[in-house]
């Protein structure tokens, strides 16, 4: 039945071509109608705290809580307040707050408080502190600067956002460009024929874009998902088209006619390919078990791009190949990959070395994965060398960190609101507090104050306190400053408090993503357990496969601990479900022919032409992951991409390497095991046992 639908799928090819074809231009129109979000805030789950918070505060305030300072480097008084007054001008600037709106300014200031005073002018440099709109964001920021000019300085959330929209398109040009020809030589070098790269291309590439102008259905997705969703796509789906091609050729080279050759491949690859597939699909889906929703996005558009992977490849891919393979044949050449005798014998030398050493690894590794230094906001998504990088630490050295939160609280106890303010300004890290028990005082009526100015801190029967600290947007202190404010809001308020400001926000990210980790990698390892459980039809094998992966995942994650660097929390998320879905593909290659040459051969023969024979598939495949995960790492400027890219290229290389020397060993020495519980198995035997046929054992 599967050979009949094949053979009307191949005489109506042309129409297959075309129908493919008109879809990826049709997509490729469509993908530039998705709407791209660079704000990482906005896919905190709707419940967090600080999420709940901000949603009623835009709701019933006017302003939000301050989120850009500016920096204007050597003016006067008034020259500061004639620059107060360009910025307020400003489309999308909606507040912005300097020394006039802490200290009369008809006062010297040198018989002021000089702590005040130091918070925001100093050194003739002069420090405000704006709300900018989060929907003009783009616009904003660049009026700013045209206004503050290049040797000022400015830093917030804004301003990380809109440099991370500008390089977005930038990055994803160059990373194209980059990895379209350096995959385009791997396949020149590890296939037989000059033409036939060029179908495994234009195979992918039609993928990717129906894939692209599919995430329509999604409305927006986040800006690391587009950006590094072509990307892993593309690595983690050339094998399928490779595999095909190598079923094309086996068949054509026994005698079968060209068209009957195809439908012999497609039909015998279709369950192996569709197996290898739903490996990698269950890895991504994985992630949109996630309260965290950038897990969901990238699970979604990552496994519909590999769905549809393999049905370009199924479909299209056979018709396309119908249409090329005498341009094929005329561009044959010589294999340039080696006969891999001497790898396959040094592997067998060293596996149990290399197995030991990777059990005495797996204690440390996990112990350094507990210690490492995680980060979890959007803080650090660009490099040192960049330009906000600079300006921040140029506003930081001037003036300190930073960061605004705000806390609403109900209205209706004057009492409890000035001892919850006044605890707040007993903080260390606390540098002003700006509420109406604070600014309007608790003896004046509400009938005395301008309704402009009140509506500004109480409105829909809450009172707002603007708090400004001393604090970095993210670090343990922070942290530990956010428990400390929520303790004593909750002391006098119980639950009826809402925290809200980029630090609650990443704390809130923090707990969030933590608790996802366990649940996301259980999930995977579950789900893809299962499939190799119903493909090997046994119970051991897909233990063993799994330790192989998830050894080289641990050794790959613990690696930064070692190394003193930070580790941005949702590449450790996601590279747990991305290289186990990707590589374990590998471990199952391995694992077949093993138990195929097992059959025929002793054990020690084996296993040293298993590694022959699945070095150049396992390489070729590993080797563009790898690819791909560099190009993510030296062609985005975002250091959550660039971080993700290392940890795929370094997963890539050690899962290669452990399926190659660790799997070997857990194969041969776990036979007795394997045999037992595994159905169906058949081994050799030596002839002295069984003179003619060898043994099927059972489990």
């Amino acid at each position: 039945m599967l050979e009949k639908g094949i053979r009307w799928m191949l005489r109506l090819r042309g129409l297959v071509v075309f129908l493919f074809l008109a879809a990826a231009v049709f997509c490729g129109v469509l993908s530039t109608m998705v709407e791209i979000n660079y704000n990482i805030v906005d896919y905190l789950p709707s419940e967090a705290p600080s999420t709940v918070g901000l949603d009623l505060m835009d709701e019933i305030y006017d302003k939000a809580v301050p989120n850009t300072r500016v920096m204007i480097k050597d003016v006067t008084i008034p020259e500061a307040l004639a620059y107060k007054a360009r910025l307020e001008a400003i489309d999308g600037v909606e507040d912005v707050n300097w020394l006039d709106d802490q200290l009369s300014l008809t006062v010297p200031l040198e018989i002021q408080d000089q702590k005040t005073v130091e918070d925001w002018y100093k050194n003739g440099n002069a420090l405000y502190s704006l709300v900018v709109d989060e929907g003009n964001e783009v616009a904003a920021i660049g009026a700013i600067r045209e206004v503050i000019g290049d040797s000022n300085a400015m830093s917030g959330s804004p301003v990380e956002t809109v440099d991370a929209r500008l390089s977005a398109g930038s990055d994803m040009a160059k990373m194209m460009g980059i990895i379209i020809p350096v995959i385009f030589l791997i396949l020149l070098f590890t296939t037989t024929s000059w033409f036939e790269p060029v179908i495994f291309m234009v195979n992918v590439g039609i993928a990717i874009i129906i894939n692209m102008g599919t995430n329509l259905i999604f409305g927006e997705i986040c800006f690391i998902t587009n950006t590094a969703g072509a990307i892993l796509q593309l690595a983690c789906s050339m094998d399928y088209a490779i595999f095909l091609l190598e079923r094309f050729e086996e068949f054509r080279k026994e005698g079968l006619q060209p068209e009957e050759a195809m439908v012999r491949a497609v039909a015998r690859s279709t369950g192996s390919i569709a197996s290898s597939g739903l490996t990698t699909v269950m890895g991504f889906v994985a992630l949109t078990a996630m309260r965290f929703l950038i897990g969901p996005d990238m699970g979604l558009v990552l496994s519909k791009g590999i769905a549809i992977s393999l049905v370009t490849t199924l479909v299209f891919m056979p018709c396309v190949t119908m249409f090329c393979y005498r341009l094929i044949d005329r561009t044959s050449h010589r294999s340039f990959l080696p006969s891999f005798h001497r790898l396959a014998r040094g592997a067998v030398r060293i596996k149990g070395f290399v197995t030991v050493l990777v059990m005495l690894l797996l204690v440390p590794c996990y112990l350094a994965q507990r210690n490492i230094h995680f980060v979890y906001g959007a803080s650090e998504m660009t490099g040192p060398e960049s330009r906000i990088v600079r300006e921040r630490d140029a506003i930081n050295d001037e003036f300190g960190e930073s960061n605004s939160f705000a806390i609403l609280v109900p209205v209706g106890s004057t009492a409890k609101e000035q001892a919850l303010n006044d605890d707040l300004k007993a903080l260390p890290q606390v540098s002003s507090v700006l509420s109406y028990v604070e600014t309007v005082g608790k003896s004046i009526p509400d009938a005395y104050v301008p309704p402009d100015q009140l509506k500004l801190l109480t409105a829909g029967g809450y009172t707002r306190m603007v708090v400004s600290a001393r604090v970095p947007g993210e670090s343990q202190e922070t942290f530990r400053l956010v428990e400390t404010m929520r303790s004593l809001a909750r002391s006098y308020y119980g639950d009826e408090y809402y925290m809200v400001g980029v630090p609650a926000t990443i704390y809130d990210m923090k707990d969030t993503i933590t608790a996802d980790s366990v649940k996301v990698n259980a999930i995977s390892i579950g789900a893809i357990g299962l499939i190799l459980l119903i493909n090997l039809r046994s119970i051991s094998l897909p233990v063993l496969l799994l330790l192989t992966i998830e050894s080289s995942i641990f050794i790959n994650i613990a690696i930064p601990y070692f190394t003193g660097a930070h580790l941005q929390y949702i590449g450790y998320l996601i590279i747990s479900s991305v290289q186990l879905g990707a590589t374990v593909d590998y471990a199952i290659l391995f694992t077949n022919r093993y138990l195929e040459l097992r059959a025929k051969l002793p054990r020690q023969e084996a296993v040293t032409e298993t590694i022959r024979s699945t070095a150049g598939s396992i390489l070729t495949s590993g080797g563009i992951l790898a690819t791909g995960g560099m190009v993510l790492r030296f062609g985005s400027s975002n250091l959550i991409i660039g971080q993700l890219g290392v940890l795929v290229a370094r997963g890539a290389v050690l899962s290669v390497v452990l399926v190659m020397v660790l799997l070997p060993t857990l194969l041969t020495r776990l036979e007795w095991l394997i045999k037992y519980t595994t159905r169906g198995l058949v081994l050799y035997q030596a002839p002295a046992e069984s003179p003619e046929h060898p043994k099927e054992v059972t489990a």
